[in-house]
């Protein structure tokens, strides 16, 4: 499976960058480093007969700094990898539009980090830089097929249940996939080789990226609070947890959190409808960004995982669902309507159990999809308690739930409400 992968995967991510060049004047690709932003830019420039001026490349980017307006005075579109290695760059883009009007397709730019986080380009292109978020391979991308299962649910959600109605994907694919993630460079290696390459990354991304970007003192300390947040993957965050006999005060640790985030290393799902109910969950859930980082920053390989140890099946249970709902969020970034994304959860109190939907998709309109991931074979009844009660909320807002698992029949349990194994997230109807 993933450990064949040995080629250019097609993004879907450029489609939809060709599509808003025609609207929008610049673009910028954010997204974790080594997920394939430069091959998406050069490809994009390739296809224009434009050059890529690469800002990692030291003299390049002394040229750049020595004299930006002239490097942005060029045809466009002009491509810029890795802009916040000289952000004062972005003031160059903007005189640029300034003279010439905010033109469609001006600039294509490319970061490692969010675009808010870095200061001095905080305010220079407001209101004219549209970003997309660029995130590890898909199961699609990964092996050739065009995931659709969001659209197909808010178009008919009946005949996208039914479309495969069987699955044969066991549990030990789902363990490599799970292991596996989806960064490109991961993906062409196996066992202690892969293992490796997650250990650089989470060095380089420490010891360079984050230094560059906020000159922090205790690398060894952010490198200490990133595997215990990964240890509270698909889970409610906590920061006393986190932070316990970390020597360092509250606002340094929560500094090194949003750095983190900042960095595209951990995301926090955002409690949503707290509206709903009065005893809604306010507290964000926690995830890496990739299930294959996660797992390694957990010591997880797929030979523990495919064990039935008792541990060894929760934090299988915790990595699937960070999988799953990072295959989801890939196919969110590939609409073209903005959704909004969250986690819903009831606060019961301490004698009854809480209900839960680990992930919510709302539109525009109102409308919601909603998620449930489970790790076992079968769905009991029991388990949709929180499909159903975000359902009786919602009313007709409510479009379909679906409750993921590792089983392999697809149906509908009862009104609005289906089972679908997991790899109908790569199973497409076209």
């Amino acid at each position: 499976m993933a450990a064949q992968f040995n080629t250019i995967a097609a993004r879907r991510i450029l489609d939809i960058l060709d599509t808003r060049t025609l609207d929008e004047p610049i673009i910028a690709l954010h997204g974790p480093r080594s997920v394939g932003k430069s091959t998406l830019l050069r490809m994009f420039a390739d296809a224009r007969s434009v050059d890529v001026i690469e800002l990692d490349d030291p003299s390049v980017r002394d040229a750049v700094v020595a004299n930006s307006a002239q490097a942005v005075s060029g045809p466009t579109p002009i491509c810029l990898d890795e802009y916040q290695k000289a952000p004062d760059i972005l003031d160059a883009l903007k005189a640029r539009l300034n003279r010439e009007g905010a033109l469609a397709g001006t600039a294509v730019l490319t970061g490692s980090t969010r675009h808010d986080a870095i200061p001095l380009s905080a305010q220079a292109l407001t209101g004219r830089l549209h970003a997309l978020t660029v995130l590890p391979l898909s199961q699609g991308e990964i092996g050739g097929s065009r995931e659709d299962l969001l659209v197909e649910l808010m178009r008919d959600p009946d005949r996208a249940v039914s479309a495969h109605p069987r699955s044969t994907t066991d549990r030990v694919d789902y363990v490599n996939r799970v292991c596996a993630g989806g960064f490109p460079l991961a993906l062409r290696r196996t066992g202690a080789a892969r293992a490796r390459w997650f250990d650089d990354y989470v060095r380089l991304s420490i010891q360079r990226d984050a230094v560059e970007l906020a000159r922090i003192r205790q690398r060894d300390l952010l490198g200490v609070l990133f595997e215990r947040l990964a240890g509270q993957g698909a889970q409610m965050y906590s920061a006393t947890a986190a932070f316990a006999g970390l020597e360092a005060d509250r606002k340094t640790l929560d500094g090194y959190v949003r750095l983190l985030q900042d960095l595209f290393l951990i995301q926090l799902l955002p409690a949503w409808g707290k509206t709903l109910r009065s005893k809604a969950s306010k507290l964000p859930k926690l995830h890496v960004i990739d299930s294959g980082l996660a797992a390694r920053l957990l010591r997880c390989s797929e030979a523990k995982l495919a064990t039935l140890d008792p541990t060894a099946l929760t934090e299988f249970g915790n990595l699937l669902e960070t999988f799953v709902v990072g295959e989801l969020r890939k196919q969110v970034s590939w609409l073209d309507e903005p959704v909004t994304l969250g986690h819903w959860r009831t606060n019961a109190g301490p004698k009854a159990r809480d209900d839960e939907v680990d992930l919510v998709v709302e539109y525009d309109d109102g409308k919601v999809l909603a998620f449930e991931v489970k790790a076992s074979q079968r769905v009991a009844g029991s388990e949709l308690a929180g499909l159903r009660k975000l359902r009786d909320a919602l009313g007709h807002r409510f479009v379909a739930g679906v409750a993921f698992s590792t089983g392999e029949r697809s149906f509908t349990f009862e009104d609005r409400i289906h089972i679908l194994p997991i790899d109908r997230l790569w199973r497409s109807i076209g």
